[in-house]
Order: structure tokens, then sequence, then C-alpha cells
């Protein structure tokens, strides 16, 4: 069945600002705080980060171009390595995804329940049905079709930029004063030395790392995308240009508002920015919010991931079931069904937002460094296209 063109620039855009921007911007700050131990580690961290992001984007903004087809994050490791490989990596992908759906599903949670459930009711098991029911609501909403849940989609990320720009404005409302200078602490006390400033450094790009992570999914969507070749290089661009500029907006901000120290073992930390804009209603009204937005990022991955599993499907590397489509709603059922599944047992057996990222960053890396080299090898096999119509990596190959 040849689907249809229905995904515009912006509403591209949109999937690659939620794909990236889930719940990670509102709790790994304070994991990164803990690790870097000093505000410059922290900063460094984050501008590293969104670097490394960037040259990321534009790489994979110039894969998307030159093959824009539908699950094209399999696709193209079956085209550049081989079917096996292609199956391998993207069995890696879809569990990593998935454990981020319900880790994000469980962040979601914690807000929600601080202001639903009554104290004896903040517990594990509440959180886990809450972020389970989570999931299933976006599951029905997909079932809907593309469209439908593509404007969902918008809705929710306009939602949630809209969230980081109002949390942002707490700097203008006075901020902590510091009355303990941040010191790097080394085991027995000696002077930190080159070597243990990169130890940390390289702790804190874990946390940073998972927080950057997702655009890749991104040219899942090619053959649904009107004008693919222009508009994927152009939306993931335009993407992660306003999660960077977010990302290092807010994190000073976090440092500003509620002082380093105190960041690093602080809890519910957007929350703390809305206390300081609206009171004690901010804290409600603001966790309704950061819950909104996590149904976006939730959204966003069962938008995306089928569709890679409805490419294994046409290929053969998963049963044919998976490629097959409603009819009327063009709704790839089977593999949106499954994603969905998949997340929800990973919620019972890692309950907590830790465990599930230690994990999930190291699958993450191993998928997205072997997907990034393929452009290497779709250079030459499609070095017949026009370069004037498609978009290319600057400062080819260093970035």
């Amino acid at each position: 069945m040849q689907q249809k063109k229905q995904l515009s620039l912006f509403d591209l855009s949109m999937i690659v600002v939620s794909l990236v921007i889930g719940m990670g911007i509102f709790r790994t700050p304070v994991n990164v705080a803990a690790k870097a131990q000093i505000p410059e580690l922290f900063y460094l961290a984050w501008i590293i980060g969104g670097f490394v992001a960037f040259c990321g984007a534009l790489t994979y903004a110039e894969i998307g171009a030159r093959y824009p087809v539908t699950g094209g994050y399999y696709k193209i490791f079956s085209i550049a390595y081989h079917p096996s490989i292609a199956f391998a990596i993207n069995c890696i992908v879809l569990i990593s995804s998935a454990a981020s759906v319900a880790a994000i599903s469980i962040i979601g949670a914690e807000y929600l329940g601080k202001i639903i459930l009554p104290v004896e009711m903040q517990n594990e098991t509440y959180r886990v049905a809450i972020a389970i029911t989570t999931i299933l609501i976006f599951y029905l909403i997909n079932l809907l079709g593309l469209k439908a849940s593509s404007k969902t989609q918008n809705v929710l990320t306009i939602i949630k930029i809209g969230l980081i720009l109002t949390l942002i404005c707490a700097v203008f409302f006075g901020g902590q004063i510091q009355t303990v200078a941040p010191v790097f602490k080394t085991p027995g006390n000696a002077l930190p030395n080159w070597s243990d400033y990169g130890k940390a450094l390289g702790l804190c790009l874990i946390a940073v790392s998972f927080s950057y992570a997702g655009y890749a999914q991104t040219i899942n969507f090619g053959g649904e995308v009107k004008e693919a070749k222009k508009v994927i290089p152009r939306s993931i661009i335009i993407g992660l240009t306003i999660i960077v500029a977010l990302y290092l907006l807010l994190n000073y901000v976090y440092v500003k508002v509620i002082g380093f120290e105190e960041l690093k073992t602080a809890e519910s930390i957007a929350a703390i920015l809305a206390s300081k804009i609206f009171g004690p209603a901010g804290f409600k009204m603001l966790s309704v919010i950061i819950f909104i937005s996590v149904m976006g990022y939730v959204n966003v991955n069962l938008l995306s991931n089928p569709r890679a599993m409805f490419a294994m499907g046409e290929e053969g590397a998963l049963p044919k079931l998976f490629s097959k489509m409603n009819a009327k709603t063009e709704v790839i059922t089977w593999s949106l069904t499954i994603f969905t599944l998949v997340a929800v047992v990973i919620i019972f057996y890692a309950k907590t937002f830790d465990k599930i990222l230690n994990y999930t960053i190291f699958l993450e890396s191993i998928s997205m460094a072997s997907s990034a080299a393929t452009i290497f090898i779709l250079r030459k096999r499609t070095a017949h296209l026009d370069k004037k119509t498609i978009y290319t990596v600057p400062l080819y190959p260093i970035l």
C-alpha cells in the first residue's frame, strides 16, 4: 500500500523536538550537577553535549535526504551493511526506545502523583499504574491514524516549548544566594588533577547524552513527508537548534534560581522554578503541564518506532504481520501494539529512572555510532543524485 505524504515541515520539526525533549531535561540536570561537583564542569557538559548532538543532526539530515523512506532507521542499515546487521541493531534500538518511553512515563507519573495522590499513595506501585495508563492512552490515539496523532503531537510540543520558556522566566524572579562555594572533591581529599576532571566530565556526558538523544528516529518518517529531500534536513536542523538553545538557557536558570549545591540533590526541579514564579499554585499547575509534555514524548515514540518495525516486516526480518496496515487509517497496528507492550513490560522490570537510564544510554550509543557511519556508504551509492537538490553535511567527513 502506497503511504500518503501527510507530514509538513512544521509537523516534522515538532516531531524532532518531541523525540529529544522528553522529561530528561527536568531530571537529568540533578544527576549532572552531582557528578560535575562544580558549575564549570556542569555547563561544559551541556555545551559539549549540544555540539555533539548538532553534529549528529547534520549527519542525519543528509542521511534522511538521501534515503527518504518509512522505517529509514532500519533501511539504512540494511542497505549500507547487511539485513542481519540491520535486524540486530534495530532490535537494540527498539528496546532502547521502549526503555526511554518507560523512563519518561515514570518521571511524569512522579510529578502527577505529587498533586493527585495523598501522601500515603505516592509510592512505586501507583507511579507504575499512572505510567502504564499514559502509554495506553496514546496507544489508542495512534490507532486513529497519522493525521490525528501528528496533530496531537503538534499541540503537545507547543505546550512543551511554552513550558520551558515559562520556566526560563523564573530567572527574573530572583535566585538562590550561594552561601557555600562548590568544591571538587576527590577520593582521599587530594587536590584534583586533569584526570579527575576528565572522569567527572565523562560521567556527566552519560546523563547529558540521554537528554539530547532521539533525533535520529526522525528518518523513520521519510516515506510520509511532503518534499522529503528538502523537508527532512530542514526539520532536523530547526528542531535541534530549538532544543540546544532551550537546554542551555534552562540549565543556566536551574543554577541561578535553585543554587548549584541545592541542585545536586533537588527533586522536581521544574516545579521548584514554577513555584518561584507562581507561588504554591505554580507547583501544581506546572506539575500538570509537565505531565502533558511527558505525553508528547510517549506519543512521538509510538509514532516513530513502529515504523522501523514496519520496514523490518517489509523485508522479512520480522514476520510479515508487522508490515500490515489498516486499510482505512493506514495504522501499522501490529507493530504499534507490540512496541507498546514492550514499553509496558520494561516498566515492570526496571521501575526506577536511574536503572533505565544506565542501560538506555549504552544501547543508544551503539546504534547512533553505527547508523551515523552509514553516511560514508550512502554517499557512494547515491553519488548520482543532484547535489543541488540533496543536502550535504558541511566540513565532511570531520563533523
